[in-house]
């Protein structure tokens, strides 16, 4: 039970969500589900892919120097002693192995498009910090979390629903892509200096915390015109109030507080998608 409950850590569960609100959204969006055996493989599939992400992104910012002891963000087991590099490298099969195990059963459904979709998923969880082109020390990995935590994933499932690309859905997962990004520079933002100090270079390292803030600001206000125009309901820009609010305590947020952002971003995400579900009541 104890190695259970430690692996269970490792992968970062409070960040999937991340994964699972496209899927979600694009459900939601699509408005009835089909083929649940699919949608519930999609779900699981998508988080998968995001722990083998987070446990590549561990396992190659601890051999970067990127990760150590004591950093300001959330602990890492394999930086802190916890596990070792071969635990971790044999965790990152088991995750891609699962993942792609899952992809094979939803390429059966959705064919050629989806085999494209699910090695491109694959190939770009692995390059976000593996290799010496790096999605995230190259400083591009925004567009890619963008991408693939909110439309592909969005379009996707339901394309895997009906095989037919849906407008609506894409415009929905947009809304969690841009959430996405935001999880993605809280963390960025917190870390600018370690960064700055082994060459990853995030957007704030590029560009500064300043511009890092202000794009911020802008993709919280292109989350919420996704979802008015994805579901067609004006009512949808009270979501401005929790993400003008937490934008506010990421300004002000320093050192330590940045993680507070990062998890109240997770779950403005939850907070879109309980949206999206109340505009199939009203």
């Amino acid at each position: 039970m104890q190695k259970i409950k430690l692996w269970f850590g490792v992968c970062r569960p409070y960040s999937l969500f991340v994964s699972a609100s496209p899927v979600i959204a694009g459900l939601l969006a699509f408005g009835q589900v089909l083929d649940i055996p699919t949608a519930v493989v999609t779900l699981l599939c998508a988080m998968s892919l995001q722990v083998f992400s987070n446990l590549v992104n561990d396992y190659y910012d601890f051999v970067r120097g990127c990760d150590k002891a004591g950093r300001s963000g959330p602990q890492r087991p394999l930086a802190e002693g916890i596990v070792t590099e071969k635990q971790m490298r044999t965790a990152c099969i088991i995750a891609l192995s699962v993942a792609l195990l899952l992809g094979a059963y939803l390429v059966c459904v959705g064919g050629w498009v989806i085999l494209f979709v699910g090695v491109l998923s694959a190939l770009f969880a692995w390059l976000y910090t593996a290799t010496r082109f790096s999605l995230a020390y190259l400083g591009i990995a925004d567009i890619i979390c963008f991408l693939f935590y909110g439309p592909i994933a969005s379009a996707g499932t339901v394309f895997l629903q009906c095989h037919e690309f849906s407008l609506v859905a894409f415009n929905a997962g947009c809304a969690c892509g841009c959430i996405a990004v935001c999880v993605l520079a809280s963390n960025n933002i917190r870390d600018i200096e370690d960064d700055r100090a082994v060459g990853k270079r995030t957007f704030p390292v590029r560009f500064g915390k300043i511009a890092a803030l202000v794009g911020v600001a802008l993709i919280l206000l292109a989350s919420v015109a996704f979802a008015v125009l994805g579901f067609g309901t004006l009512w949808l820009l009270v979501l401005l109030v929790p993400a003008v609010l937490l934008y506010v305590l990421l300004v002000k947020a320093e050192g330590k507080k940045y993680n507070k952002c990062l998890f109240r971003f997770v779950l403005l995400d939850a907070i879109y998608v309980v949206a999206f579900g109340l505009t199939l009541l009203l």
